[in-house]
């Protein structure tokens, strides 16, 4: 029972964390994203099929990639060197910025 109530605990810990509840200024995104511009297009849309288009990306999983390149997990020097300078809060308002550019599209069935 101890176990249990520890699990919930944790969970409950996790779920009210900033960073699970990100929001992210998009202006300060934009602001940021000049760089991001020279691969993956002024707004967010690549001309080339080298790199991906990040208009449009779901915020939560561009958070996710950041942080990945950041801390090593994700192996990509180009972007572990544009990320390195990177504060986490910056990183939340570049995945709340490409998030609210038109791109990326999903089908619905």
């Amino acid at each position: 029972m101890k176990q249990l109530r520890v699990m919930i605990f944790a969970m409950v810990g996790m779920a009210l964390s900033t960073s699970a509840f990100a929001v992210g200024d998009i202006q300060a995104g934009k602001e940021k994203a000049t760089a991001c511009a020279a691969c993956h297009g002024v707004d967010g849309i690549s001309a080339s099929p080298m790199f991906p288009t990040i208009a449009g990306q779901h915020a939560d999983y561009m958070l996710h990639a950041l942080r990945g390149y950041k801390s090593g997990k994700r192996n990509n020097p180009v972007m572990a060197g544009s990320v390195a300078g990177l504060s986490d809060e910056d990183m939340v308002n570049l995945a709340a910025y490409f998030a609210s550019l038109d791109g990326l599209k999903t089908l619905k069935e």
